[in-house]
């Protein structure tokens, strides 16, 4: 059931770094983003998918982790991701990313993750980087601007979903045992009747 997927679909920052994922597992999940809807069909994203050790070594200190947990770096060797997919604006479809570039960007990543969790891999949106030092680093051309980063692989930590108290705190945490907790307001609260 859809419900259970997306429920199951969680942000995961530490991976098991000894388990690979394939090329024709990251294509596949590719086009799942391919497959969504784009806004005028415009369709104006591309993908590099980046698995080779070396390059996903270069690229991890470019990366801001967990905003909310500030005394944590990131994950440690053998835990950080073993490939990413960078999503690109390509230029040449749209000039300049509107806001319907970022409606795309939503749904292709949710694509992915979704795909990507059926299969027991998990990932982590990151938007905090450094995209100039990014494009220099895979020697990106210039028409392609760097929007989304996607860290994948297969989980090392356990994610829960917390109920919120009303108007609670937002800011997602570790427990002493490591696991990684999420508060989600509840459904009451995000949902609006008209006149009310």
């Amino acid at each position: 059931m859809i419900q259970d997927i997306i429920r199951k679909t969680r942000t995961v920052r530490k991976f098991q770094g000894e388990i690979k994922i394939s090329q024709e597992i990251l294509l596949d999940l590719v086009d799942l983003a391919r497959l969504g809807g784009s806004a005028r069909n415009r369709q104006p994203l591309c993908y590099m998918l980046i698995t080779a050790s070396e390059q996903c070594e270069e690229i991890f200190p470019l990366l801001g982790w967990a905003g909310y947990l500030s005394d944590w770096p990131g994950p440690e060797a053998g835990e950080r991701p073993v490939a990413y997919i960078l999503c690109l604006l390509d230029t040449k479809r749209c000039e300049e990313p509107e806001n319907e570039v970022y409606i795309d960007l939503g749904i292709a990543s949710q694509n992915i993750l979704l795909g990507a969790a059926e299969r027991g891999i998990f990932g982590c949106r990151i938007g905090a980087f450094s995209k100039d030092a990014i494009g220099r680093s895979l020697d990106l051309e210039n028409r392609y601007k760097p929007l989304l980063v996607l860290a994948l692989g297969y989980p090392a930590e356990e994610v829960v979903l917390e109920e919120m108290e009303h108007d609670g705190d937002i800011r997602y945490w570790r427990d002493g045992d490591g696991v990684h907790h999420v508060p989600k307001r509840r459904l009451s609260e995000i949902v609006l009747v008209p006149g009310s």
